[in-house]
This record gives structure tokens, C-alpha cells and sequence, in this order.
């Protein structure tokens, strides 16, 4: 080994051991204010250093919209909410053109889209239209308003939420736009102890109003830089199209090639969480129960997609 490839791997080790120490920080801070989800912290912390975006589906009052803040509040980026309603339009997100008087020109006045992180709060509250209006942003990084682009802010993730009550008042998600969130989490209720112990830390000052920023969004670039470098051997790039078939084998809709692409990067950044720079099938495995569903639409209504992943899981082999 040359003393250029002994430089390269101290850089390589030294970068892994900042972009884990960033993920477990994170995850760390969160818990300050969300008790007793600690895999669903990880996997939106998964999602972050794998470039993806979240979404969060529960009944009201179980903590998404807070465990989107403390995620947020971890990092020193902007961070902006948008509130989703049946009246919201396409230009309340992306932003609109405006006349200018004094120079009559048009200027950009930005949407709240242009964030590092971004809160779509009950996200299926909204038209369709106005949905798509994030569409772009979530898929290319950037935004066109009257045949203009403007790229928004980088790093840049999307954390939404919806409720899985009154659906005859909201809307469903097309496919388009939910084969572009790499996972999708269920929070549930927490058990008599979390939810005693939640209720010990919120009745006086919310523990929210306390936490403070462990990263900057330096930090997060670098982590997902090295997340993007992480080995995945052929063997696993097969192992997850195997999968990936499996569904579309016995699904009326399977996991799309963006859905096989979400589950290796999430996979790669399981791999950094466990200090390691190459993907093993069980980071594969971790993470697919999270990634691959909400991308499947199954035959029946007695077959659901979170058990034809498990199938797939149990039936596929690790060659």
C-alpha cells in the first residue's frame, strides 16, 4: 500500500466517524423531546444522510409534527413550515411573481418550499394540485415559476405529514408523489411508561423550546457525501432488485426502480449509523420495511403491502 492510499483511507475513516458521530448526535438531541420512537428517529435520520424525504402518517396527537420540529431543530438550517388546507394554493408553496412598482419589473418572492428542512403539515389536507406543487422540488432540487427555475436550498429535505382519520375530508396521495418519499413511518401510540414519562417532560415548559442545534448543515452535506460513498456490491444491488421483483410479481403496482435506488441509499446510510463503509443484506433488510410499502398498491384488499414486504424479506434469498 502507497502512503497516497494510507492518506486516502485515514480520510475515509476519519470522514465515517464524523457522519456517524453527526447521525447519533442527531438522534440523541431528538429524543430530548420524542420519548419511545427510537427506530423511527433512525430512519428519518436515515433518510436525511440518504438524501430523502418523509413522511409521517398516524392518527392526530401521537407527535409528528413535533418529531418533524426536533429534527429540524437539530441542524442550524432553515427550516420552514407549511400548513396544508382544502384552499392552499400551488404559488402558497413555490412562491409567485409580484410587480414592482418602482423598478415595474417582476420579482420572485420565495415560498416557504425554500427551506433545508421543510414541514408539509397534514399534507393530504390539500388538493392534488396544489400537492404536485412539490413535486419538483422533491425529485430535481429546484423550482419553476413561470418558466423560470430556481434551485432551492441544499441540503434539502421534505418531512410530511398526514392523518390517517376523516379521510372522506382529505385527499390521497397519488403514486407520483409517494414513490418520491424514501420512507414512511407510523408513530402509534406510546406505551403507559413512554407515555407517563412524555407527560413528566411537557406539562411545564415543552422541552422543545430548549433544544438547540448539534449540526450545521455543513455537517450534514459532509455525512451525506460520505453516505453516497458507501460500498454496495453487486451482490447486494441484486439482492434488492430480487426484491424489488418479488413485488412486482405479486402486486397489482410493485416497488418502482426509484423505490429499489431509496431502499440501497437508505441502506448505505444504515451502514454509516453502524460505522461501517460497505452495505451488508441486513442494512437491506432494516430498512426496506420503512421504503418499499407505501410504493405498492396490492390485488386484494386482504393482502397488504407491509406483509407482501415481509414475504419478500422471508421468501428472497441472500445470494
Amino acid at each position: 500500500m502507497t502512503d497516497t492510499d494510507t492518506t486516502r483511507g485515514r480520510q475515509s475513516d476519519s470522514a465515517l466517524r464524523d457522519a456517524s458521530r453527526v447521525a447519533t448526535q442527531v438522534i440523541e438531541n431528538v429524543e430530548e423531546v420524542i420519548v419511545g420512537h427510537h427506530d423511527e428517529i433512525e430512519h428519518i435520520v436515515t433518510a436525511l444522510l440518504g438524501r430523502g424525504h418523509i413522511l409521517l402518517e398516524d392518527v392526530p396527537g401521537v407527535g409528528k409534527t413535533m418529531l418533524a420540529r426536533s429534527v429540524a431543530a437539530s441542524f442550524d438550517g432553515e427550516f420552514k413550515r407549511i400548513q396544508f388546507t382544502p384552499d392552499l394554493l400551488p404559488t402558497d408553496v413555490t412562491g409567485v411573481n409580484v410587480y414592482n412598482q418602482k423598478t415595474q419589473t417582476f420579482e420572485f418572492q420565495r415560498g416557504p418550499i425554500f427551506g433545508n428542512v421543510v414541514l408539509g403539515d397534514e399534507i393530504n389536507r390539500a388538493p392534488p394540485k396544489t400537492q404536485s406543487a412539490l413535486l419538483e422540488a422533491m425529485e430535481e432540487g429546484q423550482v419553476t415559476v413561470d418558466g423560470t427555475t430556481y434551485d432551492v436550498p441544499d441540503p434539502f429535505t421534505v418531512i410530511a405529514t398526514q392523518n390517517t382519520v376523516e379521510r372522506n375530508k382529505a385527499y390521497d396521495l397519488p403514486m407520483a408523489e409517494l414513490d418520491r418519499f424514501m420512507s414512511k413511518l407510523h408513530l402509534g401510540y406510546p406505551d403507559a411508561d413512554e407515555e407517563t414519562a412524555m407527560l413528566g417532560e411537557v406539562v411545564g415548559q415543552h422541552p422543545i423550546e430548549e433544544l438547540s442545534p448539534v449540526a450545521t448543515l455543513e455537517d450534514l452535506r459532509a455525512a451525506r457525501e460520505t453516505t453516497a460513498e458507501v460500498t454496495v456490491e453487486e451482490p447486494i444491488r441484486a439482492y434488492a432488485t430480487r426484491l424489488a421483483g418479488y413485488t412486482r410479481e405479486h402486486a397489482q403496482l410493485g416497488v418502482s426502480p426509484r423505490g429499489s435506488i431509496s431502499l440501497l441509499r437508505a441502506a448505505q446510510a444504515r451502514a454509516v449509523l453502524e460505522g461501517r463503509e460497505y452495505v451488508v443484506p441486513d442494512d437491506v433488510q432494516r430498512e426496506a420495511p420503512v421504503v418499499l410499502p407505501h410504493r405498492i398498491r396490492t390485488e386484494t384488499s386482504e393482502q397488504t403491502a407491509d406483509a407482501l414486504v415481509a414475504e419478500a424479506l422471508d421468501t428472497v434469498a441472500v445470494e
